[in-house]
């Protein structure tokens, strides 16, 4: 079967609709299992359960973001191989999404009003990152990575040891985010000038405040 070619029209419509499954429904996932459902379910005191929801929020809030990155630097990608390296990228960080709201749900919480803004966001840095050409456009991927998994380090810190569902998704995301900045590296990637991380830094600071409370 040929495969087909699509139009900008037709590519920026697919853009959009996965905006919207991204924030408002369910997006795509791949054939991973869940890696919270054979892990045991501790008990858990009030405090603990708050925290942890908390958290599990800012980690989906975070992955709302990075599958905005992840479009918007496919919207612009010069390489059909970088193009497709951030496309697949993007489906897994789908199971990120979906294990992070599956969890926030459990603990009796909710995901964060602002993520159309998160996601809104970053699909034009993304989109910015990939203009300013590939190779800057992998080496954001790289830190922004790297960043993710200190976050993530810096929650299984913090959340209770007897939340080992909370804590199997989170594994799991440090393996994945980890692998995603190696392959941007080994794709070609920059290593971004001091001031860019530092800006980087400082956003992400704001999302996480911002969705640990709403």
């Amino acid at each position: 079967m040929a495969e087909r070619n699509y139009s900008p029209a037709d590519q920026f419509l697919m853009h959009i609709d996965t905006g919207l499954r991204t924030v408002f429904g369910r997006p795509p996932v791949s054939e991973r299992p869940d890696p919270a459902t054979d892990a045991s379910e501790g008990e858990l005191s009030d405090a603990e359960r708050d925290l942890s929801g908390r958290l599990m929020r800012i980690n989906h809030s975070g992955e709302v973001a990075a599958q905005g990155l992840y479009q918007g630097q496919a919207l612009t990608a010069k390489l059909p191989t970088v193009r497709d390296k951030m496309e697949r990228a993007a489906l897994e960080e789908n199971d990120h999404l979906a294990w992070c709201e599956r969890r926030i749900e459990t603990l009796g919480t909710h995901t964060s009003m602002f993520n159309p803004l998160w996601y809104a966001g970053s699909v034009a840095i993304g989109a910015l990152a990939g203009i300013a050409g590939d190779k800057w456009s992998l080496g954001f991927v790289a830190e922004t990575e790297r960043q993710v998994v200190r976050h993530l380090d810096s929650h299984l810190g913090r959340i209770s040891l007897e939340d080992q569902k909370s804590r199997a998704v989170l594994e799991q995301m440090k393996v994945d985010e980890g692998n995603h900045a190696t392959a941007a590296l080994r794709a070609g990637g920059a290593e971004l000038p001091e001031p860019i991380k530092k800006v980087m830094t400082l956003t992400s600071k704001v999302m996480t405040r911002a969705a640990y409370w709403i």
